[in-house]
């Protein structure tokens, strides 16, 4: 029997029928909203109770080495940015910024192969191939785009990957996408990378996968290991330089630089949003039949608008400034000691050797998240880092030193440091 002839022996109107059945769905619709409400809300109370809610602080003034915060007092020392070299707010850096709006607009409105392309994203392509020393560019809108569209293309099923335990979350993820054998190997473990290089011989292609600074350590990966291995088993070599672009090295070339190993590593994926400027947009360098196969096959280029001109420009004056002198550069190690002795002297832990990434260990997430709150009173903005951004148990601040600090500022942050330390017990 059909629901009208059904209806009819009821005596019934028809939409009177319907709109109950409306009713119910949408009532049922309404339960699965409210369940899924109460589940997202338990989830963020389990987040709160342990002392790892990220809450974000609002900056009211321009990137730099002195900030205004909402909320707290004007004036307040910035040792939270990835602003290593100070450019962010460097005159020459925003005033290309403001001519590139001014001459190109405000975006491109579609992505590089449609009509997206214009003459300042392949300058910005020819500069960052010229500092790095590599055969050819390719830009993204960030880095975590380049890490994502990286690996798919370049490796199938008979090839393999083999990555440090520890790389950056965009690589991880990255690495996901693609059909490739992964092997994992121990924390900057020769021995265990070795051993994965063994186990992995019959594949087609091997690529070996590291941070050349790992982000929350500051500590700096292997690199002459890494490329004697891979050259002795035929594998090839690719680098994250997001925390190393523009300041390690003599020429702040990054780690293979410092390390002596560029022609060794074979593509290095890096971003436009610290050292260089601290807008946005990431990219891959490397060997130029590999970035021709990119810009046909990587999804987030293909799929994803142009680079904004007004970061491009600001970028590319960035990278000039940094071809033209290294003296900007060169003048972050000496900051970078001075607050690393003071913490020491002082007797915190502070991971890491020798970069301007500092991370002041404290273990408990609680106790990260109260410090920072109370540093800040004292005019300095630092930031707790917890599970998951770290593993857990391993709760610390992360003080990253740049080059547009004085000595003056750095002091004060270790005096700031030494206060509330000794307030919570973990300074005597």
């Amino acid at each position: 029997m059909s629901i009208r002839t059904f209806v009819r022996h009821l005596n019934v109107p028809l939409k009177w029928i319907l709109q109950s059945r409306n009713i119910i769905n949408s009532n049922r619709t309404c339960g699965s909203i409210a369940q899924a409400r109460l589940l997202l809300e338990k989830e963020l109370d389990t987040i709160r109770a342990a002392g790892t809610w990220k809450g974000e602080r609002v900056i009211t003034s321009k990137q730099g080495p002195h900030i205004n915060v909402d909320g707290s007092r004007d004036d307040i020392l910035n040792f939270c940015a990835n602003n290593y070299l100070g450019l962010s707010s460097h005159p020459e850096v925003i005033q290309a910024g403001i001519e590139a709006l001014q001459k190109y607009g405000a975006g491109l409105s579609s992505v590089r192969f449609i009509c997206g392309t214009q003459d300042l994203h392949k300058n910005l392509e020819k500069k960052l191939s010229q500092f790095h020393e590599r055969e050819d560019c390719i830009l993204y809108a960030s880095c975590f785009d380049a890490n994502a569209g990286l690996f798919e293309v370049l490796l199938g099923p008979d090839d393999a990957v083999l990555s440090d335990e520890l790389n950056h979350a965009s690589i991880i993820d990255g690495i996901r996408l693609c059909r490739a054998k992964r092997f994992r190997y121990k924390h900057m473990d020769l021995n265990d990378l070795e051993e994965k290089l063994r186990e992995s011989q019959s594949s087609r292609l091997r690529l070996v996968v590291t941070d050349g600074v790992f982000s929350m350590d500051g500590d700096v990966a292997p690199l002459v290991g890494i490329c004697d291995l891979a050259e002795q088993y035929g594998a090839l070599v690719f680098i994250d330089e997001c925390h190393a672009t523009g300041f390690l090295g003599p020429r702040g070339r990054g780690t293979d630089e410092l390390l002596g190993v560029m022609d060794k590593v074979h593509i290095v994926n890096s971003t436009l949003g610290k050292a260089l400027g601290g807008a946005a947009g990431g990219y891959t360098v490397g060997p130029k039949p590999l970035i021709d196969l990119l810009r046909q096959r990587s999804r987030p280029y293909l799929f994803s608008n142009s680079l904004p001109p007004s970061v491009a420009g600001s970028a590319t004056r960035a990278l000039e400034l940094l071809l033209a002198s290294n003296e900007i550069a060169q003048s972050m190690a000496a900051k970078t000691m001075r607050f690393r002795n003071g913490m020491s002297q002082a007797g915190f832990t502070i991971a890491g050797t020798a970069h301007p990434i500092c991370p002041v260990m404290l273990g408990d997430a609680r106790l990260a998240s109260i410090m920072a709150d109370d540093m800040l009173k004292l005019g300095v903005y630092v930031i707790g880092f917890s599970y998951p951004v770290v593993p857990k148990g391993e709760a610390r601040i992360r003080v990253q030193i740049s080059a547009a600090h004085t000595d003056s500022d750095i002091d004060h942050t270790v005096d700031a440091f030494i206060q509330t330390g000794r307030k919570h017990g973990v300074i005597s």
